[in-house]
């Protein structure tokens, strides 16, 4: 737990966090880290700057729980309604992942690229969440978060290469002929499908699941409309 988590205790102070959390949110994602002062960021949320320090003892301890909100944010959107069957769930999760990035640029790469100068706690929190979202992502193929080293290993690599594959993706939204969200997507699922296989080969008690497709959809269901495996 954080300096900035255990101050705060009431409601309305965990309303006013929240308040003084979202303005942040907004500052860090038009303005450097290095670019907003203390007295800058109290300014822009026309509040003394003595709050900032109560709530969150220094710009940094603001920052970092600025980022363990985007986290959280992050990770809820991309591992909702798990009472979805299995392979239905692994589609969900990665179009949550691309949503989120897609409408929070700024925050995503933060999270990803390791924050302030590779910032160690940024880091941190990082890893903690890819290793939630491999165990949502393993959870989903699988109908289980334990999977053995070498399959996790493949399932971090897949995982590493979304991040890369949403970095470039985001970066270029307003150049012509980029894909949109639900290719992005497709593509994703695809070489995850390629990846499951891989580890049912070196780990045949990780089979690979059914094909997305074989989960009745709608005829208007717009997903039809990009194929994501082999059989498409």
């Amino acid at each position: 737990m954080n300096n900035s988590q255990q101050r705060g205790g009431t409601g309305r102070s965990q309303v006013r966090k929240a308040e003084l959390i979202a303005i942040g949110r907004k500052l860090f994602a038009d303005t450097s880290y290095d670019a907003l002062s203390v007295d800058d960021i109290a300014q822009h949320a026309g509040v003394a700057k003595g709050l900032i320090y109560y709530y969150f003892k220094s710009k940094r301890g603001y920052y970092l729980a600025i980022v363990e909100d985007s986290v959280a944010e992050l990770v809820a959107r991309a591992g909702g309604e798990p009472d979805l069957p299995n392979a239905e769930r692994v589609r969900r999760t990665i179009d949550g992942y691309l949503h989120y990035a897609e409408h929070h640029q700024a925050a995503y790469r933060t999270i990803v690229t390791g924050g302030v100068g590779s910032d160690a706690e940024v880091l941190a929190i990082r890893d903690a969440v890819r290793e939630e979202l491999v165990g949502t992502i393993a959870e989903g193929a699988y109908g289980r978060r334990a999977v053995p080293p070498l399959a996790r290993l493949a399932l971090v690599g897949w995982l590493c290469a979304v991040e890369g594959v949403t970095l470039d993706w985001i970066g270029g939204l307003d150049r012509e002929g980029q894909p949109g969200k639900a290719e992005v997507g497709a593509l994703l699922v695809r070489q995850l499908r390629a990846t499951l296989a891989v580890i049912e080969e070196f780990a045949p008690d990780c089979p690979a699941p059914p094909a997305v497709e074989e989960i009745a959809t709608g005829p208007d269901d717009h997903r039809n409309q990009v194929p994501v495996t082999e059989s498409a």
